[in-house]
């Protein structure tokens, strides 16, 4: 969340004005206590889940290393300790963080998740917003502009593929818990079918990259070198399911890739 959170920020500098580094450090403060305050709510919310689930089963509220008020405590300190210091930036940016969090740990924890096969496509909407908290943490920035839609748009699609891969492997948990994920309900061969879907749409908005950031040659040949990467490993795993690691490694390195260099690009040619 900080990295692609950071290359929002970066991607939203106004041209020639160069970085103001107390405003990212207050920044990077803001969206880590607001994203770690989140991360702690849900664990309080889904500490019954948890218990049912063997890769849940350790975390700190289940466990006892915390109790529910104690944890409920700290992740709203450390939520409205983030709110305050984005709003230092401005009022959208924290707006923007308000926004994250009431998807997240209310309409996605409460209803999205735990009713709906599909709820990792709408739940998919808070995970792709850090990069508009610090896109918009600048005055001029706009939500329309289309910067901020192509880093929206690939952390967005990156999050179905990269989830149900991981539900895949991991259903016999989910049921135990009572999450109604995708392979459970669709089955396995049909859910790597939408995988690719997503997937697909997710290495197309990437390659097409320079006709939303004005990044360089090098930079979109990067970006066509990983997406062609990921586009083999899919293939391989579809091959042989046995072979997901590898797919999902280079998936997860893949948004890192997307979304770091063109923010790297425009930064250099800003400053």
């Amino acid at each position: 969340m900080l990295v692609v959170g950071l290359c929002g920020y970066a991607l939203g500098m106004p041209a020639g004005r160069g970085a103001d580094f107390d405003a990212v450090l207050i920044f990077l403060f803001g969206l880590y206590c607001l994203s770690a305050g989140s991360l702690a709510l849900n664990q309080v919310q889904e500490v019954g889940l948890d218990k049912k689930m063997d890769r849940t089963k350790k975390r700190p509220v289940v466990s006892g290393v915390f109790s529910k008020f104690q944890a409920s405590i700290l992740s709203v300190a450390l939520i409205l300790i983030g709110l305050l210091f984005l709003l230092v930036l401005n009022w959208r940016s924290a707006a923007a963080g308000l926004l994250t969090v009431v998807l997240y740990n209310v309409v996605y924890t409460y209803f999205w998740k735990r009713k709906w096969a599909f709820g990792a496509v709408p739940g998919a909407v808070p995970g792709a917003l850090p990069p508009a908290i610090g896109y918009l943490a600048h005055e001029g920035a706009a939500v329309s502009d289309p910067q901020l839609f192509y880093l929206f748009g690939v952390l967005f699609l990156w999050q179905m593929p990269h989830f149900w891969i991981l539900a895949i492997k991991l259903k016999k948990d989910y049921a135990k818990g009572g999450v109604p994920v995708l392979p459970l309900a669709v089955g396995d061969v049909q859910t790597r079918f939408h995988m690719g879907l997503y997937l697909f749409a997710y290495l197309g908005l990437a390659v097409a990259a320079p006709l939303y950031v004005s990044s360089g040659f090098i930079s979109a040949g990067i970006i066509w070198v990983f997406a062609l990467l990921v586009l083999a490993t899919f293939f391989r795993y579809l091959k042989n399911t046995d072979k997901w690691l590898l797919f999902f490694l280079t998936l997860n390195i893949s948004i890192l890739v997307f979304s770091l260099v063109p923010a790297v690009s425009v930064v250099r040619y800003y400053l």
